[in-house]
């Protein structure tokens, strides 16, 4: 059966890093698009970050400051974030699909349970 387990969410200061961690049991994540979506109290979730064989995406908001990265002989995917905000706290979510990179979350066919980030004082 298809998981994903999400990992690496805590509460940092404002300023602070984090490295979220998507691992991927009972299937190859290596054939497919990883993306990360996030949603905070109140509001819709959103698409942060999107991984193919050959292309990225970054939300306007998390551009310049996070990473996705695959490691594909883990079966892992990666999320660096750095300077981050009060407003980059949420639930961080992983989901995959089999064609290309959209943060159109309809998509996506299979979601982990998700990792807490918390960004303050």
């Amino acid at each position: 059966q298809r998981r994903l387990v999400e990992s690496g969410g805590a509460l940092v200061q404002p300023g602070g890093s984090l490295r979220l961690s998507c691992a991927a049991s009972g299937f190859n994540l290596e054939y497919y698009v990883i993306g990360w979506f996030r949603q905070a109290p109140g509001k819709e979730r959103e698409g942060v970050s999107c991984i193919s064989e050959t292309t990225t995406y970054y939300a306007d908001s998390v551009k310049g400051r996070f990473t996705i990265s695959r490691d594909n002989a883990r079966n892992t995917v990666y999320l660096q974030m750095n300077s981050l905000t009060p407003e980059d706290t949420a639930v961080y979510y992983c989901a995959t699909q089999c064609s290309l990179c959209t943060m159109n979350s309809d998509m996506f066919d299979s979601w982990g349970q998700g990792t807490q980030v918390t960004v303050s004082l």
